[in-house]
């Protein structure tokens, strides 16, 4: 009979943190001696990627992240987290309603924006922006993800901000600046087509910081997540301290918009 193993040590195997009795190490690095040591965006590189970034490269990971903490209330992520709140969940519950609101639609555009980045980066750069993105818009979306906003007009006042720094850190050699250059490619493609400026919005010029320090795609969703959990927790706590029981979106004396029967089963005029 084959031997039967009873150990369950190998049933989770992570190369991120070895632990025992008295002794934590991440990523093979003493907990000590990163406490007081490594700022939270070096820890966040350091957990995700096994090694310490720069101290540039931690400042601009960290802008990144600094830039979408918080949009308002209008935000789907933070007006969940509030609504929460008043329907009587506590912080973990309001923080775990609202990063769920961040998928495809509202929070997904920096993973968008990224992957569609590295498709121009590998069909040759920034002289294949047009073709890249019109393809993009043929076959997957005609909204280009990172360009234009619904609030922001003309301009998101946090991208060219983000793009500034970029750029700083590209002449100091920090990285390389061909994803900056390739999304200005993007936008003026986009201003071309349209007659009209289409300005990158916060979730293309992150994208932009998170390709350029080497994070995949998926990465760029993840990092946001993070960022926005501020701005959630932070909602969520004023709306503890305000207190109230406003359990629907909107005010209550306003109404939905009413498209079925009228009673009696008489359609509407």
């Amino acid at each position: 009979m084959s031997e039967v193993r009873n150990d369950v040590a190998d049933w989770w195997s992570t190369a991120i943190i070895d632990m025992e009795p008295g002794r934590i190490a991440i990523r093979g690095r003493p907990i000590e001696g990163l406490i007081g040591a490594a700022t939270f965006p070096q820890m966040i590189w350091l957990m995700l990627r096994g090694d310490l970034p720069s101290e540039a490269q931690a400042r601009l990971l960290e802008a990144a992240l600094v830039a979408a903490v918080d949009h308002g209330p209008q935000a789907p992520s933070i007006a969940t987290a509030r609504m929460a709140v008043t329907c009587g969940l506590g912080l973990n519950g309001a923080l775990a309603s609202a990063v769920n609101m961040l998928d495809d639609v509202h929070g997904g555009a920096g993973e968008q924006a990224a992957a569609l980045y590295g498709a121009i980066r590998a069909a040759g750069g920034p002289d294949a922006a047009p073709a890249v993105v019109d393809h993009f818009r043929a076959e997957t979306s005609r909204y280009v993800p990172g360009f234009g906003h619904r609030f922001h007009k003309p301009v998101d006042p946090r991208a060219p901000r983000l793009l500034a720094l970029v750029d700083e850190a590209a002449a100091a050699g920090v990285v390389e600046g061909a994803f900056a250059a390739i999304a200005r490619a993007v936008e003026a493609h986009l201003a071309r087509g349209a007659g009209k400026p289409v300005p990158m919005n916060i979730d293309g010029a992150t994208a932009v910081i998170f390709c350029e320090l080497g994070f995949p795609p998926p990465l760029a969703r993840g990092l946001f997540c993070l960022s926005r959990a501020v701005g959630c927790l932070a909602h969520a706590w004023e709306q503890m301290e305000q207190g109230g029981r406003n359990k629907g979106p909107t005010p209550p004396g306003y109404r939905w918009t009413y498209t079925g029967p009228r009673e009696g089963g008489a359609p509407q005029d």
